[in-house]
């Protein structure tokens, strides 16, 4: 499967007191193994070169250490975060959590890994921005957890 890191996943990646933080890197050592696939943005690498010193360093050297591509952004890939905003699927102020789905769906990845249950992993942005994509031509990556991911493995032995 292909893979979608969104900023949140390197975060959980680091962040011991978090549910999340074990099935991560779970997850992390599935794309090691070659199970899985793994990508970013730009704008992942932007947003975490926001975090403080050390987390800072040691979350982008992740990229590198797990081998995950970063993907460039698209015309395609911009107007799909524009059109989640014009939608109200996605708060005009939280137009980068669009971009994400939007670059993740205009590269055909099959799923975005995001722990941010405000504004990307919930119903509401994962129906709409499915319709968004369908009327624009595109697929749908399905939004979900790492564990949901870790689970399908299990489901497919």
């Amino acid at each position: 499967m292909k893979l979608y890191f969104e900023t949140t996943v390197f975060n959980y990646y680091f962040d011991t007191e978090r549910d999340g933080h074990a099935d991560t890197l779970r997850l992390f050592e599935s794309v090691r193994e070659g199970k899985h696939e793994a990508y970013t943005s730009i704008y992942t690498v932007e947003e975490l070169e926001d975090a403080q010193d050390p987390k800072r360093s040691r979350m982008i050297a992740l990229i590198d250490e797990y081998n995950i591509t970063v993907l460039p952004v698209t015309n395609e890939s911009n107007m799909l975060a524009n059109l989640y905003v014009a939608e109200k699927i996605i708060p005009a102020r939280f137009l980068l959590d669009g971009a994400h789905i939007g670059v993740a769906c205009i590269y055909g990845l099959d799923y975005i890994i995001s722990y941010n249950f405000k504004h990307i992993n919930r119903a509401k942005v994962k129906l709409l921005t499915g319709r968004v994509n369908h009327e624009k031509g595109y697929g749908t990556s399905v939004i979900c957890t790492a564990k949901e991911v870790l689970e399908d493995e299990i489901n497919e032995e």
